[in-house]
């Protein structure tokens, strides 16, 4: 019986799946059937060390890119030595996801859209503003969010600017709030897609789904804010038309950032209908039915025995998409 080690702290909210509600949900679908789970919360590196150092496990897996005590945002980390894929790696730990380098390019928007732009994976045209740094020329309308974060966090209607003013205005108020970096893009009005990728080689599949909002929830734009995400308000369809062409663009973004077991690639349709890529998330949310991950696996894998089925069935497809790799199967 393999043993999965599953590590988490404040950060895992903001950071990865969910909070420690959802790390349960996910260790009890393990335990359930033919693997042995074991949570630690981590809140300090001590802790960290302590854990993987002093417990015997097969594999890893964590819902943080690097140890924090921040539960609203992921943050700009300034700490190379807190980034947990890479203690994995120095200590030859075997563990799910993406390897350190490709969580880092992740987690950062702006490097994520240069790498995708120079494999030729169709992105925003963008540019990011370090703090104190000035405004550049940009195409109107213009959206700005935060370069380091996810689930939406430091988006809204305000993000949607038309004038330099509410420009200069939107990038100080993410530096001024995030502290980091502001990613300015080109607006994209059209439908947001979403390419649920699990599993390696011959194993590997790409699964779209259309994401969809009741008209009520939006406010001026149709922009999924932070506290429209994980909550039930979003939903997933497989859609009619464009399922060829997310799936080749989400090949082409893991490609480029040599992904692996489990990642999800956000797109969005923008003013020449046109899809183009937002973001590649490293360490998608994992609450059931309510994230998008669930939801999109039980779209393509339904089974007569329910939703809670479906999602045991996609959680031990991922950690054993990662055994394999490691061939521990």
């Amino acid at each position: 019986m393999k043993k999965i080690l599953i590590t988490t702290g404040p950060g895992g909210e903001a950071q990865g799946w969910g909070d420690i509600k959802v790390t349960k949900t996910l260790c009890d679908a393990l335990n359930f059937n033919g693997k042995s789970a074991e949570i630690v919360f981590v809140e300090t590196m001590k802790d960290f060390l302590k854990a993987i150092e002093g417990k015997r496990y097969d594999m890893a897996w964590s819902a943080l890119y690097y140890i924090s005590d921040r539960n609203d945002i992921v943050g700009l980390n300034v700490d190379e030595d807190a980034w947990v894929a890479d203690i994995f790696d120095r200590r030859q730990i075997p563990y799910i996801g993406p390897g350190s380098l490709a969580m880092k390019q992740m987690i950062n928007k702006s490097w994520t859209h240069q790498i995708l732009h120079a494999n030729q994976v169709a992105v925003p045209s963008h540019h990011t503003v370090g703090i104190g740094e000035p405004i550049p020329d940009v195409r109107f309308p213009a959206f700005v969010k935060p370069s380091f974060e996810s689930r939406s966090v430091g988006v809204g209607d305000e993000s949607v600017v038309h004038t330099p003013e509410e420009l200069e205005a939107r990038v100080r108020y993410i530096h001024r709030t995030y502290e980091q970096p502001a990613l300015i893009e080109d607006y994209l009005p059209g439908a947001e897609y979403t390419v649920l990728m699990i599993g390696n080689g011959e194993n590997q599949e790409f699964l779209p789904g259309l994401v969809t909002v009741e008209g009520r929830r939006y406010g001026k734009y149709p922009i999924l804010r932070s506290d429209m995400r994980g909550v039930g308000i979003t939903q997933i369809r497989i859609p009619e038309t464009r399922s060829e062409e997310a799936k080749s663009l989400c090949k082409g973004a893991v490609e480029a950032l040599n992904c692996r077991d489990h990642v999800r690639v956000d797109m969005r349709v923008d003013a020449d209908d046109q899809l183009r890529i937002i973001e590649v998330n490293g360490i998608p949310g994992l609450k059931p039915i309510k994230s998008w991950s669930p939801q999109i696996y039980s779209l393509y894998h339904k089974s007569a025995k329910g939703s809670e089925e479906d999602y045991r069935e996609l959680v031990h497809k991922i950690v054993d998409s990662a055994l394999h790799r490691y061939n521990l199967m």
